[in-house]
């Protein structure tokens, strides 16, 4: 599964997929579920969350700045905020196109 068509259209995602299926993801949305360690954490071996200070979101942290593909398996988006760390693999993607549509 890989996006054929990517774009930001108003103040959502909007995703073609290889299968023909379509995922219109929030902008807001998207930034919420950032996977990368400083949002979403990471568990060390023992099993413990670590992960930053939670952040307030502005209205420029869910501006889309621009994406950038990460090889091909993945979108990195550059925030308004200037927040770049998360990537976005296309199944992650994927379950936020279906959480939210």
């Amino acid at each position: 599964m890989r996006p054929v068509d990517v774009q930001i259209i108003g103040t959502e995602l909007a995703l073609r997929w290889d299968d023909g299926s379509e995922s219109f993801i929030p902008l807001l949305t998207l930034r919420r579920h950032c996977p990368c360690a400083s949002c979403a954490g990471e568990t060390d071996v023992m099993g413990n969350l670590h992960k930053g200070p939670d952040r307030p979101l502005t209205l420029r942290s869910s501006q889309l700045q621009r994406l950038e593909p990460i090889g091909s398996y993945a979108l990195q988006p550059v925030w308004g905020d200037g927040h770049n760390t998360g990537l976005y693999t296309f199944e992650h993607l994927r379950r936020l196109g279906a959480m939210t549509g």
